[in-house]
């Protein structure tokens, strides 16, 4: 076997299992309101996200576009080299997943590709297409949040007016109900924003080895199918650490806020992935409606500074994962021939 199909294996390897702890340490995002309003069994929320983010990883292929355009000019390199750049930003964006996942950090796995894509891109001279980055990645960044706080908040005022004459514990049971609903919703969003990632980075990695025209957008099906699985089977091994965070620690919600977290978020991740085709964070996009829809029982109620820790580790995601995307370009490049 040489080199270079060596490097085509193993790139694409480390891309599935990107995907697959994208799968513990975001399902999560999707399930933990639900859990925590007993609204499912953690058991059954997590079957179910399963399923779901199969099927949602099925359901387009605009964000996996976005993802492979980031990085241009392999032509311009051999093939060992550009793969060699793909793999360092997969183990930059799969450290920083690994760090937050263990302190129970809800940050986002998009981000931390992304940003290793751009740390590896600046540390082996690669192009980084910075409009693409400003306008898919860094705008949809602040606005996405902001629209899945607001819009929760707005929704949950909505259904505390519509019920506010209504039996609470009649109301709760209902909505008990709909979070099912909800809660498949986002899944299905979750799967479709999130797998659409590894699909681009494996497509980039067949571009940069030559099995894949950089001009031809479509995404192979097998590339689609592996995905989807890897991201489903992630899901199954749960992420029960960062479920206590988003369901619990933040604001201890009941089912029509956890409702209203829920539709508002799937709602977000459909338009910025069928309509923007940004990659979007899932796990900003919750995190925040789970806080718009707790501020509507009042400010104080929300753990602030719970948020301003997972804030933080927002911020920090992007030059994070770069910098160990970078660091590993850098050792990788000493170490395999041909670079």
């Amino acid at each position: 076997m040489d080199l270079t199909l060596a490097l085509v294996i193993v790139t694409v390897a480390i891309a599935l299992f990107f995907d697959y702890t994208n799968g513990f340490h975001d399902a999560a995002n999707a399930i933990a309101t639900s859990v925590s309003t007993r609204a499912l069994t953690p058991r059954i929320a997590l079957m179910m996200a399963a399923v779901l983010n199969f099927v949602g990883a099925l359901l387009g292929t605009e964000v996996a576009k976005t993802i492979k355009d980031i990085l241009t000019g392999f032509d311009t390199m051999s093939s060992d080299h550009a793969l060699t750049v793909v793999l360092s930003a997969l183990v930059g964006a799969i450290t920083w997943n690994l760090i937050t996942w263990y302190f129970g950090i809800p940050s986002s796995s998009s981000h931390a590709l992304i940003g290793g894509l751009i740390g590896v891109g600046l540390a082996a001279g690669v192009s980084v297409d910075w409009h693409k980055v400003w306008e898919k990645v860094a705008l949809p960044m602040v606005i996405s949040p902001l629209l899945g706080f607001c819009g929760a908040f707005l929704v949950m005022l909505t259904i505390m007016w519509v019920f506010r004459k209504a039996n609470p514990h009649a109301v709760n049971r209902g909505f008990r109900l709909s979070q099912t609903v909800s809660a498949a919703a986002l899944s299905l969003g979750h799967g479709l924003q999130d797998a659409q990632k590894t699909m681009g980075v494996i497509v980039l990695a067949l571009i940069a080895s030559g099995h894949h025209s950089a001009n031809n957008d479509t995404i192979p099906l097998w590339v689609i199918l592996a995905a989807a699985s890897a991201i489903s089977l992630g899901t199954m091994s749960g992420g029960m650490r960062i479920m206590r965070t988003m369901g619990r620690r933040i604001i201890a919600l009941d089912p029509p806020r956890g409702f209203a977290a829920e539709s508002t978020a799937a709602i977000v991740l459909y338009v910025m992935a069928i309509g923007a085709k940004a990659p979007v964070s899932t796990t900003h996009v919750m995190t925040s409606a789970v806080m718009g829809a707790g501020a509507t029982k009042r400010f104080s109620a929300v753990r602030w500074g719970v948020a301003r820790s997972i804030v933080t580790a927002w911020v920090l995601t992007l030059p994070a994962a770069a910098a160990v995307g970078a660091l590993t370009y850098a050792i990788l490049h000493l170490l395999i021939p041909g670079n």
